[in-house]
């Protein structure tokens, strides 16, 4: 299960992060690198955290050889079928196609921290559930950071919170089932970032007025 989770996280960060490399104008090595980096970043954070070295993106080039495939094609499918379209239609195609991609790859993500927290440390809830939101959000962080952008845990539809309340979930129900822990947590972070996109939550923030 865990390599599953991972391989689906893989991919779903991978798009996530070539679609903002190529909204962001970048040319193909910007989009590959992205979307590689959003696909390992969280991993290779949570590796040098437990003392996994080096990283697991480094001992086995599989996940690596995935986002380079899978940012290819991103890059080469928009590259024949979105050049000479009007603006509002690319943007359309980019936000409804980011956010479910990038929904999925928290959501992978996030169980597949936990279970790495679980299987390799004897950490409690918070260090496992820390893993997993560290898995889940890294690599989203590290691509907004690149895309110079304000990392979307800070400012968009509760992105963090969903991991968070999935990956304690996951804690909580562990020693009940792994599968079921697992499916909940994964189920919870994807129909907490569905309804906050729907319903535009956000967290309070500071409201300045102008002058």
């Amino acid at each position: 299960m865990l390599m599953i989770l991972d391989i689906i996280g893989v991919i779903s960060f991978t798009i996530s992060g070539a679609l903002v490399a190529v909204r962001k104008k970048m040319d193909y090595l910007g989009v590959c690198i992205l979307g590689i980096v959003t696909a390992v970043g969280g991993g290779a954070t949570r590796d040098i955290i437990i003392g996994s070295n080096p990283p697991v993106m480094f001992r086995d080039p599989l996940y690596v050889s995935i986002a380079f495939a899978v940012a290819n094609i991103v890059f080469f499918f928009l590259y024949f079928h979105l050049n000479g379209r009007s603006k509002p239609l690319v943007n359309h195609i980019f936000e409804k196609y980011l956010f479910w991609f990038d929904t999925v790859g928290l959501a992978s993500f996030t169980a597949n921290g936990v279970m790495v927290g679980k299987t390799m440390t004897d950490g409690g809830i918070f260090l496992c559930a820390f893993l997993g939101v560290l898995t889940g959000v890294g690599g989203g962080i590290l691509r907004d950071l690149l895309a110079n952008e304000v990392p979307a845990i800070f400012v968009k539809h509760v992105y963090a919170m969903a991991s968070i309340v999935g990956a304690i979930t996951i804690c909580l129900l562990w020693n009940a089932s792994t599968i079921l822990a697992v499916t909940v947590g994964i189920v919870l972070v994807v129909l907490i970032r569905f309804f906050a996109m729907h319903y535009k939550w956000n967290l309070p923030h500071i409201r300045s007025s102008r002058r």
